[in-house]
C-alpha cells in the first residue's frame, strides 16, 4: 500500500538477556560465564510494520530463548565467537533476516583466593569494567567483529602536563607540566583477522594500552590516546583500527595556604562534570 510513506531503516529484536553459565569440572571445579546480551535483526520486516502482519517475525522471546539454548549447547570460549554463533543460528532459521547484529557485556568475576589458594566455587567481581564485543553477521559477507572495553577508570598522580595551547579573550586555564590524569577509558577495536585467542589477545591490546598510560609522560590526552591505539595494534597484528574515547576527569588543587597551611601540592578536588571529552580513532596506514 503506497500512501505516500515507506519504511526506512529498521531492525527489532531482544535487549537486556543476562546469563550465567556454571561449567562444573569432574574435580569440583567452577568455570563461570556471566554476560549480557542486545540481538537486533535487520531485513525484510515491511508488512509488519505497513499493515500489522506478523509472518515474517521470529518473536523476541524466542531471541531470547535463543541465546539461552545456545549457550547450554556450546562452550563460550569468548563473547566474540558466542556473538558468532548467535547471529549464524538466527540467519539459518529466519529466512526474512537479512543479518543480526549480536552486542556482548562481560561481567569479570576473579577466582577467591582462600588461605592462598584459589577456590574450586568462589569467585569475587573486582573489576568494575566490562568487556564488550560486537558481532554482526550479515547473510551475504563476512562477519565484522569488534571487540573493547567499557568503565576502565585509570589515574595517575603526575608525568602529565598541558601547554603551549591556542588561547582567546575567554581562555583562563592555566598551563601545567605537573597534573592529574584520570579517565573512564571507553575502547573499541575491529579486527582484520580473526585471532587464535580472542581473549588472550584482547588482554594482550588493554595491557599494551595500560603500560603506555603509566609509563609514557602525557603532553595532553591527545598525544596519549594516539600513543596507546599504536600500542595495542603494535600489540596484537590482527587489530586493524582502535577507537578510544578518555573523558578527562579533573582534579583541582586546592589553596591550604588559605588556612595558614605550608602548600606542598597535597590536596585536590576530584570532579566529574564538567569534563574533557577526546575521542579518536587510529588505525593502520596500510592493508
Amino acid at each position: 500500500m503506497n500512501d505516500g510513506y515507506r519504511l526506512g531503516s529498521n531492525r527489532y529484536g531482544k535487549a537486556h538477556v543476562r546469563l550465567a553459565k556454571v561449567k562444573r569440572g569432574a574435580d569440583g571445579t567452577h568455570e563461570l560465564t556471566e554476560l549480557e546480551a542486545q540481538i537486533l535483526a535487520t531485513g525484510d520486516f515491511r508488512e509488519c510494520y505497513e499493515v500489522g502482519d506478523n509472518a515474517s517475525i521470529l518473536p523476541t522471546d524466542t531471541i531470547k530463548n535463543t541465546v539461552y539454548g545456545l549457550a547450554a549447547q556450546t562452550e563460550i570460549r569468548s563473547i566474540e565467537e558466542f556473538g558468532l554463533v548467535i547471529g549464524q543460528h538466527l540467519l539459518q532459521h529466519s529466512r526474512f533476516m537479512g543479518g543480526v547484529v549480536t552486542t556482548l557485556q562481560e561481567t569479570s568475576w576473579d577466582r577467591l583466593n582462600v588461605s592462598g589458594t584459589p577456590h574450586p566455587h568462589a569467585f569475587i567481581h573486582r573489576q568494575p569494567h566490562r568487556a564488550v564485543a560486537e558481532v554482526s553477521v550479515p547473510r551475504e559477507g563476512a562477519p565484522r567483529l569488534t571487540s573493547g572495553i567499557d568503565g576502565l577508570t585509570i589515574l595517575k598522580t603526575t608525568a602529565s602536563a598541558f601547554s603551549g595551547y591556542l588561547r582567546d579573550e575567554w581562555t583562563t586555564l592555566p598551563e601545567t607540566r605537573d597534573r592529574f590524569f584520570c579517565t573512564i577509558v571507553r575502547a573499541r577495536w575491529d579486527w582484520r583477522a580473526a585471532p587464535k585467542d580472542y581473549r588472550r589477545a584482547n588482554a594482550a591490546a588493554l595491557d599494551a594500552m595500560l603500560h603506555v598510560f603509566a609509563t609514557e609522560f602525557s603532553e595532553s590526552v591527545q598525544a596519549t590516546m594516539w600513543s596507546m591505539g599504536k600500542a595495542a595494534m603494535e600489540a596484537v597484528s590482527e587489530i586493524a583500527r582502535v577507537s578510544l574515547a578518555l573523558p578527562n576527569r579533573h582534579y583541582l588543587p586546592v589553596d591550604v595556604t588559605r588556612f595558614g597551611l605550608p602548600e606542598r601540592h597535597e590536596i585536590f578536588l576530584p570532579t566529574d562534570e564538567p569534563h574533557g571529552q577526546i575521542e579518536a580513532v587510529i588505525e593502520r596506514a596500510g592493508p
